[in-house]
């Protein structure tokens, strides 16, 4: 598939922006520490960094948000930090960002999930983490869940986005699937292959063909181990869709009534990879909630990636910029 029609693309631009988009899971902060090299340490045969800036950006669920704000609707994070200075680093991008952070809570037995990377001559020289990634306890959950019982009755879809850090447990998704099924709210699900087959019944879930292999016990290698792969996920988690991202090859929708379709890459140019599954899964559901068929909403989420991967690192895709790719797909 490779058209919209245009009735489809404008009702769902038209209504973008309107919704109220939960994401829950691992919410990140991202260090970037930029700099030149000039010698080596006498130290250790490793290079000495001078660093001339630092900056910061959200991370994991927390880039999902800037996707589903960049669409125009309305993020409602939740996720867990610790008590810590990157818990406030955090707290203080999603306020520059206007993002709400009464759904992040604070575990002072936690850390918070930190990438630190150093970077010199545009080439990036060592990556440091700190995280935990043991399960939340159960009363951090029963927080979650209170917050989102709260918030629930305002929602048009939720996005479980799994970085396999602690946060979504398998207790926490059994909860939020029911509650989001009870109130016929649309489920996405960014997938961890640890907790795959514990997604079951949402909306639609888009894993990449990595993980779809490794989850079904079997590469996908060419055209009829793709449809053996996704037909039997879609069997077995029994949800209405699976998107399957590919690459180069573009992406293949399974949907419950056995149709299967294709779409080819558009990325005119690939610079980068980074948060490209947060575009797809924000885009997904953001038109899933503008009245998109599950085609139409893959149409549109491929055009999305698109754009994300041709810019250096995790890009938000904005409504406008979604709007002036398609508009020469339309029929």
């Amino acid at each position: 598939m490779d058209r919209i029609k245009k009735q489809s693309a404008e009702k769902v631009f038209s209504d973008l922006g309107s919704h109220q988009i939960m994401i829950l899971g691992d919410v990140m902060l991202d260090e970037y520490m930029w700099g030149n090299v000039s010698r080596i340490s006498p130290e250790a045969p490793v290079p000495v960094v001078e660093i001339f800036e630092e900056t910061t950006k959200l991370g994991g669920a927390g880039n999902v948000a800037l996707n589903i704000s960049a669409l125009e609707d309305i993020p409602i994070l939740v996720g867990v930090i610790g008590d810590d200075l990157g818990g406030e680093k955090l707290k203080t991008e999603l306020a520059r960002k206007k993002i709400h952070v009464e759904g992040i809570i604070s575990d002072r037995t936690r850390k918070t999930t930190t990438k630190t990377r150093i970077i010199a001559q545009q080439q990036q020289v060592v990556r440091a983490d700190k995280e935990d990634t043991e399960e939340i306890s159960q009363n951090t959950q029963a927080l979650i869940l209170d917050y989102v019982r709260k918030k629930i009755n305002g929602l048009k879809g939720i996005i479980i986005s799994d970085y396999g850090k602690g946060v979504i447990t398998s207790n926490l998704l059994t909860e939020v699937i029911s509650l989001a099924k009870q109130k016929n709210i649309i489920i996405g699900v960014d997938p961890k292959e640890t907790h795959f087959m514990n997604y079951k019944k949402v909306t639609v879930i888009t894993p990449n063909h990595h993980e779809a292999s490794f989850v079904a016990g079997k590469r996908i290698k060419d055209e009829k181990s793709l449809e053996e792969v996704g037909w039997r996920l879609l069997k077995d988690l029994e949800t209405e869709s699976l998107l399957i991202t590919r690459g180069r090859e573009g992406m293949s929708l399974f949907e419950k009534d056995n149709s299967i379709t294709h779409f080819p890459t558009k990325a005119k140019k690939v610079f980068d990879v980074t948060g490209a599954g947060d575009t797809v899964i924000s885009t997904f559901v953001s038109a899933l909630a503008s009245g998109a068929t599950f085609k139409e909403a893959s149409f549109l989420s491929n055009h999305a990636a698109g754009i994300a991967v041709g810019e250096l690192g995790a890009a938000q895709v904005t409504k406008e910029q979604l709007y002036q790719e398609v508009k020469g797909f339309v029929e």
